[in-house]
């Protein structure tokens, strides 16, 4: 089904190849995760398989044969292979062609000649399990990074690919959408597709993966089919820099009151706060998705701000940092800020950090963040407190995932600011350096930043936070899907 022979890779402008020499065998029906550190190769696998590397990535180098369901890469069309290959992007925004989630279910059909009326039963039918844990009327730009991922899971498989390739798809899911992943996934293995996971996170694949194939620059390092990695334990898990156990996270409930408040308790008085949120109301797409009345936080201590995909979490960290409009009052340090003041004190993580990053090499971009901070950061030593020393003259984008998210959490680090929120910053991160970002997490709080965590990702919230804030999903229901095929209106 995939063979991958004697493959070496070299990004264009690139010192060092990619990947090395790289033998890999994926039989038809297989399961196989890809996993290993970041920058180790995973994600440019993928490439390889979708025909992205060579077709898009033009002027890199290229040795060796890749074959996927019978075509030569190199010389197939792009769409050719797109026909038998379903991706999802680690960030899936970036792969969005339209506006809603039902066009974008249909998009790929359209574009591969698919009747009207089979693209018109095959949206229908998906956008009605989407609808689940979906707001499937709202624009794909107004849905959360969850929901997005979600829709582009939808999306890659609504045309029934033979192969499906997916990176890091858990990464920014709540635990009701990783369940609801895992089903589909089973699915799509009983029915025979072929699917291949660059993942770090193990466990939730238990029952479904046949091969777990571990990488090392560019390389493969170590496999083990999936008996033997089921006996494999944590400790081994940890020293290949995977996660393994997941950690479990008891954190005491910050008080809080509004509709858009879990168990909320009185916060009228909070003592020692030194941002607070009152009467906050937010509007998208005609909704109310966000109503607090009060909430208040001192400094020096770590917030995860938890709930479901879809119950404003990123939005509520753009109305903290002033990016998001909104009804209400934001105080810091008893003075009511305005929009512009919060941004001028805050600094945010992203979710997608490559909207982040400004500068040709990794040195140029923390100095950059450290322009305006009242004390001058040691660019080195926080370089390597990330693993990042031997990466400081690349360009930014030419870093792997996890790395980037890894630069921009040191950008933030030394950028002094009072106001410091992480939105999934552990996304796309191995086991290794998911101690080194929280230990970053923990010294902004403990030199007084008030710091907001927004995560899944329970390891991480078990290294880094000390207390929690629960947001529910918005009481409205969307209106129940509809959706003609746009062939049929022409």
């Amino acid at each position: 089904m995939i063979r991958i022979d004697h493959v070496t890779w070299t990004y264009p402008h690139a010192e060092q190849p990619s990947l090395r020499n790289l033998n890999l065998r994926i039989n038809p029906g297989e399961f196989v995760i890809l996993c290993g550190a970041s920058g180790s190769g995973k994600s440019t696998a993928l490439r390889l398989m979708n025909g992205l590397i060579p077709h898009f990535h033009e002027d890199g180098v290229l040795t060796g044969t890749v074959t996927v369901d019978g075509l030569v890469t190199t010389n197939a069309e792009l769409d050719a292979i797109g026909l038998v290959t379903g991706t999802v992007l680690q960030h899936p925004k970036r792969q969005f062609f339209t506006d809603t989630a039902p066009e974008e279910v249909a998009f790929a059909m359209e574009n591969f000649g698919f009747s009207p009326e089979e693209i018109r039963r095959r949206v229908v039918k998906t956008v009605e399990d989407l609808s689940v844990g979906v707001l499937v009327e709202q624009r794909l730009r107004d849905l959360s990074g969850g929901q997005q991922q979600q829709v582009a899971i939808a999306a890659a498989i609504a045309h029934r690919p033979s192969i499906l390739l997916l990176d890091e798809p858990s990464s920014n899911l709540s635990s009701d959408a990783v369940q609801r992943l895992t089903a589909t996934l089973a699915s799509l293995k009983a029915q025979g597709v072929t699917i291949v996971i660059a993942e770090h996170r193990l466990r939730y694949l238990d029952d479904l993966v046949d091969r777990v194939i571990v990488m090392r620059d560019g390389a493969i390092d170590v496999e083990w089919p999936a008996v033997q990695l089921r006996a494999v334990p944590d400790d081994e898990l940890a020293r290949e820099g995977l996660r393994g156990v997941v950690s479990t996270v008891d954190l005491p409930a910050l008080p809080a009151s509004g509709a858009s408040i879990v168990a909320g308790v009185d916060a009228s008085d909070v003592p020692g706060a030194e941002l607070e949120l009152e009467a906050i109301r937010c509007h998208l797409g005609g909704r109310v998705v966000l109503d607090i009345d009060r909430v208040a936080f001192a400094d020096g201590s770590v917030t995860a701000i938890r709930g479901v995909n879809g119950a404003g979490k990123s939005t509520f960290a753009r109305i903290v940092t002033g990016l998001q409009r909104s009804t209400g009052t934001v105080v810091l340090d008893g003075k009511a800020m305005s929009p512009r003041a919060r941004q001028r004190a805050s600094a945010i993580v992203m979710q997608d950090v490559q909207r982040q990053l400004f500068t040709d090499s990794v040195r140029a971009e923390i100095h950059l963040a450290g322009t305006d901070a009242p004390e001058a950061a040691d660019t080195d030593a926080v370089l390597d407190a990330l693993d990042l020393a031997h990466l400081a003259e690349r360009h930014p984008l030419s870093l792997s995932g996890g790395q980037q998210q890894r630069l921009v959490v040191a950008a933030v680090r030394v950028a002094g600011r009072r106001i410091v929120v992480f939105d999934e910053p552990s996304s796309g991160v191995d086991r290794h350096h998911l101690r080194s970002i929280a230990d970053q997490i923990r010294r902004l709080a403990a030199n007084g930043a008030i710091v907001l965590l927004i995560s899944h990702d329970d390891d991480l919230l078990a290294l880094a936070a000390d207390r929690q804030l629960t947001l529910a999903p918005p009481l409205s229901s969307p209106r129940k899907p509809s959706w003609r095929s746009r062939r049929t209106d022409r």
